[in-house]
């Protein structure tokens, strides 16, 4: 698993990536848009690919709405800061050590499950700039 600095830096890559869709959606570049739409169709099914693997290890189900995934990530933070209070005194070591890690894994599913949204509003994005300009272009030759 990648440390959560990098996992953080890919999504502000990804950031950066519809920022810059964003930017061809204003010039009007159809080449580009074409080109960055074919591209995020694959990034999105290799991240969907991803998250359901890193679901699938965490025994979640990615596709069960957004209101579940809020409960349960409500549910993890609520058990996470009982916890938490409960061992504040604790000097178990090990025990300290896998919560971290199940810590470091929760945050490394948020951040991809962050990613693979991004994907998919990138995604919109694009389609929807494409869609007009489609619309434009037969109302101007009508």
């Amino acid at each position: 698993m990648k440390p959560l600095s990098e996992q953080l830096q890919d999504l502000s890559q990804r950031a950066k990536k519809i920022e810059d869709s964003a930017s061809a959606v204003h010039k009007k570049n159809h080449a580009q848009l074409e080109h960055r739409l074919d591209q995020l169709h694959s990034d999105i099914q290799s991240s969907g690919q991803k998250l359901e693997a890193s679901a699938a290890k965490a025994k979640q189900d990615v596709h069960s709405g957004w209101a579940d995934i809020k409960h349960r990530v409500d549910e993890r933070l609520t058990a996470a800061r009982t916890k938490l209070q409960e061992h504040k005194a604790e000097r178990d070591v090990n025990r300290a050590e896998r919560r971290a890690e199940n810590a470091e894994t929760d945050a490394a599913d948020a951040i991809a499950f962050a990613l693979y949204v991004l994907d998919q509003a990138e995604y919109a994005v694009v389609d929807a700039a494409l869609a007009r300009a489609a619309a434009d272009d037969l109302s101007a030759a009508a």
